[in-house]
């Protein structure tokens, strides 16, 4: 078995995290408005449904200020995002 570690003890996994770290760059943050959200399990409900979509990198729900931020690769597809938080019971009213 090999490990990441290179012979001087420094990690050899650098390399991948740095090429993560470029991915990033080249995403997008979109803020929406969002009614009907009132607890952890609403935080739950939505991370779960948009954070399947493809190209969401991630998802932030905050609750009290009615907002879900979405990361997306590329351009966000508002039509699918809206779609997922109607099937998670919640209703997208525009982007924030």
């Amino acid at each position: 078995m090999s490990s990441c570690c290179t012979p001087d003890g420094s990690c050899g996994t650098n390399a991948g995290e740095a090429t993560t770290a470029t991915a990033v760059v080249d995403s997008t943050a979109t803020a929406y408005r969002v009614s009907g959200m009132t607890c952890g399990h609403c935080k739950t409900a939505i991370t779960t449904s948009v954070g399947a979509l493809d190209g969401v990198l991630s998802v932030d729900v905050d609750v009290d200020g009615g907002l879900v931020t979405v990361t997306t690769a590329g351009a966000p597809d508002d039509t699918a995002i809206g779609a997922a938080i109607d099937d998670a019971g919640y209703e997208l009213t525009g982007r924030a």
